[in-house]
């Protein structure tokens, strides 16, 4: 357990002492015992500290020379001279210079010899005193790194592969950016697990899904599975800027100089159109899950609106279908690291994790529960596998209600139609806090209140067919839980967090790197509906979700909109509502006009994944129809089929 101080912090354990227990416990009959967890029996303060630059094979840049990035590390010292090789946990980052990591923003800093003083977070200071190696990349184009950043592309995933490459014995390295003296990583054992928040977790997926050898564990930490589905989602604009602008950002000064041909690239080959070009192809790591051999353990906010859930549906699905070992943990969070919202219990998993992962350990990790899900602010319940047994993708039908634009959502295919007019100054919150009102701007269907709790566990889809007035038209779809509740308050700053000013401390500390780290503590609202799933398209996608083309007005077109995955229970008293509506504010931009659609019921469904199918959905809305046949398939963990354009 962490040791709380306010102006502290932990002094390394002295040299002599850990000596005098290393040979206490390193008995013959010890030595052949099988541990169950690695120990704090190294020195961190007396830690070899160096630098080294890894030969991509690639020229970035275009300069005539192969870039070279640069590769900090702390190892334990004691191990060189026992001749042990050790195992690696490695975090590959455009951020160490410009941007920092962690709650306060840590950035490298180094000594007069160009070796690393503080490395960012905790993972150094905890791990290298228990017998591993950390290795902090800079990719290409960033702090001391040759090339230039092309954001998820090949110079960012080969860059960082071929560090695991070297640290396996397959490429090169050299004591500095620009000399001819070769190094070679004698210290390490090959075994390399990849961890990392946002980019640097997305860096983690994409090396994956190269199937690189020595990989045999990732961490990813709300990470993007395809930059595509970043920027755009069927053809629907989520950021108004491009891929460019956040390589400008993190590009090193001499980098923005010499790289001015890759940035042109990322205008020129990522129109703001939403087609799907070459580009995204590149950096969509998904179509590559059969190649994956690491084992993922997947960290993720269920509430973030950066990287959104989508990421972790189609990442997961693709993952299940290969056999790869996986683990989850899923947040009320928004883009939060799980260190600063269930602290204690993120480190000792990650622990027990690596330990088993890298070290071979037989700590019982593999053989617990696959997911750990909060419920309510710091109230988590687990599940064996994710999505649950039991769980059937279930097909829900709207329908018309009393008033228009108040419909129902229940089993039987709904008859006649709903029209709104997208206004792009209204969203998600204020559709939802409507729902049982007629407003022009969208339509809602919703559920009597539930007599029993209902669970959604997967990723949903809602098929449209929808008739537009214009020859451009954006649509959005979402399903809420309509009913009071306490949440973390994802929308306000800290994204579900608060920072306090005490510290607590994860590791041992020197002068120029503390493991003393500021507390958080939940941020909660109380809310009276909470949007548990989204999901947004450009109806130009209809018959083509990579390219969008103009609408005829008057025409009737059939989309289907991808929902983000979710892990959700519907309590009971509660109701479960379905709104399909335009532009939604903040997260999609606006079409080019402003249309009015209608939507043919009898040709519009949301498909849901239920714990407990149909049956359980028609049991927990008392009185709804009940179908002879449930119209459910099994998940048992896996993914629904793809049905892109058709109707359930």
């Amino acid at each position: 357990m962490p040791t709380r101080t306010r102006f502290t912090i932990w002094r390394p354990l002295a040299t002599a002492a850990i000596t005098a227990l290393v040979a206490a416990f390193l008995t013959p009959a010890a030595a052949h015992a099988t541990p169950r967890e690695s120990e704090p029996v190294y020195s961190y303060e007396n830690a070899v500290r160096e630098a080294v630059w890894v030969d991509t094979g690639l020229d970035g840049d275009g300069d005539g020379r192969t870039d070279r990035v640069a590769v900090d590390i702390v190892r334990p010292r004691e191990l060189d001279r026992q001749g042990r090789k050790v195992p690696v946990i490695m975090d590959a980052s455009p951020y160490y210079s410009c941007c920092g990591r962690g709650n306060e923003g840590q950035r490298k800093t180094y000594d007069a010899n160009g070796d690393v003083v503080q490395m960012p977070l905790f993972y150094d200071n905890y791990f290298v005193p228990r017998g591993y190696a950390f290795v902090g990349v800079d990719l290409a184009g960033t702090n001391r790194s040759d090339g230039c950043v092309d954001v998820g592309g090949r110079s960012d995933i080969l860059s960082a592969k071929a560090v695991v490459d070297w640290l396996g014995g397959r490429a090169k390295a050299y004591t500095t950016r620009t000399g001819t003296e070769r190094v070679r990583a004698t210290w390490t054992n090959g075994r390399t697990g990849m961890i990392g928040k946002s980019w640097d977790g997305t860096i983690a997926n994409g090396v994956a899904a190269t199937g690189v050898k020595g990989l045999k564990t990732i961490v990813p930490i709300s990470a993007i599975s395809s930059w595509y589905d970043y920027y755009f989602q069927q053809g629907a604009p989520l950021y108004d800027s491009g891929p460019d602008w956040l390589s400008n950002r993190v590009n090193s000064p001499d980098a923005r100089a010499r790289c001015a041909a890759v940035q042109q690239k990322l205008v020129d080959e990522a129109p703001r159109t939403g087609d799907r070009t070459g580009l995204w192809t590149e950096r969509d790591y998904v179509k590559d899950a059969s190649k994956v051999k690491a084992s993922v353990f997947l960290v993720h906010g269920l509430q973030d609106l950066n990287v959104r859930m989508k990421h972790v549906g189609q990442w997961w699905d693709a993952l299940a279908k290969n056999g790869v070992e996986r683990k989850i943990w899923l947040s009320q969070t928004g883009h939060v690291d799980p260190f600063d919202f269930r602290r204690a219990t993120w480190v000792e998993t990650l622990h027990r994790w690596f330990d088993h992962e890298l070290l071979g350990y037989d700590n019982g990790i593999d053989r617990e529960p696959m997911a750990d899900i909060e419920r309510h602010p710091d109230q988590w319940e687990t599940s064996r596998v994710w999505p649950p047994k039991g769980t059937m993708t279930t097909t829900l039908r709207p329908a018309t209600g009393e008033q228009a634009g108040v419909g129902t959502l229940g089993l039987r295919k709904g008859t006649g139609t709903e029209t709104f007019t997208d206004d792009p100054q209204l969203g998600e919150t204020d559709w939802a806090a409507r729902i049982d009102s007629p407003t022009p701007d969208k339509a809602g269907f919703v559920t009597g209140p539930l007599t029993r709790d209902l669970r959604l566990s997967g990723s949903s889809r809602v098929t449209v067919t929808a008739t537009p007035t214009t020859p451009t038209a954006h649509l959005t779809a979402v399903l809420v839980d309509l009913g009071p509740d306490t949440i973390r308050d994802y929308a306000a700053s800290g994204e579900g967090i608060t920072t306090l000013t005490d510290r607590t401390c994860w590791g041992v500390s020197t002068t120029g790197d503390s493991a003393c780290f500021k507390e958080t503590e939940a941020r909660t609202a109380d809310v009276d509906f909470t949007v548990l799933s989204r999901g947004w398209a450009d109806l130009g996608t209809y018959a083509d979700a990579g390219k969008g083309v103009p609408l005829t007005p008057g025409k009737a077109y059939t989309l289907t909109l991808d929902l983000a995955a979710t892990d959700h229970v519907v309590p009971e008293g509660h109701r479960l509502a379905l709104i399909v509506a335009g532009t939604d504010k903040n997260l999609i931009d606006p079409p080019a006009d402003t249309p009015t659609l209608t939507l043919d019921l009898s040709r519009t469904s949301a498909r849901v994944p239920l714990v407990g199918g149909a049956q359980a959905f028609a049991g927990a809305t008392a009185g709804s129809p009940r179908t002879t046949t449930p119209d459910s398939a099994p998940l048992d963990g896996v993914p629904a089929p793809r049905n892109p354009h058709g109707i359930p």
